[in-house]
């Protein structure tokens, strides 16, 4: 039996290797790949490309990574100062999202990933956790995890997938405020919202937290078994107006 093929959505950035400085490269951390192949998928890696959505036509799952703040404009905010966000990644994932949603794929969002779903189902964020929190335990320092704890709704898919998880590790400086049309399905012991999902489809999960670095990566796990599971479809050429929805642009 083939692998499930889960799409990787991966960012642009300036990279140095070997003799090469400041070179713009297609980057994602290897710890999403490796997850990815650990849970029994074939990771593919898909850089911002906001033309179409066919590549969804040939896989099985898709998971929305972490990285840069998602545009205030997407959710009708101006900017904080403290904000930074890339529109290019905005376009092309808000893309993929519809079009995954178009054809029932399972999809996963991790932090930033989690707070771009939020938005596409017409909710908001918090530009600076702290602001609200009163602390930096979410990102205790530059390229340094938190950990805290964290407890789940009873009976939600986040209680299903994560049983037994009661603490996870933690890098964000933004939050979800209003989950839109999603639940709410875990949170942090300061009420942070750590889970959302959206109830009306299998599987369609958002965590806050970075789980590709979690020594029990379950929602990676989880997010392959669901694609490995899912019956053959037809691709979806022309999604309707409740999935076009999901793709705000920029005011």
């Amino acid at each position: 039996m083939k692998r499930p093929l889960i799409g990787i959505s991966a960012y642009v950035e300036p990279a140095d290797w070997a003799v090469w400085r400041g070179v713009r490269a297609v980057l994602v951390p290897e710890a999403y790949v490796r997850a990815v192949t650990v849970a029994g998928g074939r990771a593919v890696v898909l850089p911002p490309d906001d033309e179409d959505g066919d590549v969804l036509a040939v896989l099985d799952g898709l998971l929305l990574a972490g990285g840069a703040d998602v545009g205030p404009g997407r959710y009708g905010q101006p900017p904080d100062p403290r904000t930074e966000d890339r529109p290019d990644r905005d376009d092309g994932e808000l893309t993929l999202l519809a079009a995954a949603l178009a054809a029932e794929l399972p999809v996963l969002g991790v932090c930033r990933g989690m707070q771009l779903l939020a938005v596409a189902y017409g909710g908001t964020l918090h530009q600076h956790l702290p602001d609200v929190v009163g602390h930096e335990a979410h990102r205790p320092a530059p390229g340094v995890y938190g950990a805290h704890p964290v407890r789940f709704a009873p009976g939600s898919l986040a209680a299903t997938v994560l049983a037994g998880v009661d603490r996870v590790n933690s890098y964000h400086h933004q939050g979800v405020a209003d989950p839109g049309r999603l639940a709410v399905s875990g949170w942090a012991e300061d009420g942070v919202i750590e889970v959302v999902e959206d109830p009306e489809r299998p599987f369609v999960l958002g965590v806050q937290w970075h789980p590709e670095n979690e020594p029990d990566p379950r929602p990676v796990a989880a997010l392959v078994r669901a694609a490995g599971q899912r019956p053959s479809s037809p691709p979806v050429t022309a999604p309707d107006e409740a999935v076009r929805s999901v793709r705000p642009r920029a005011t």
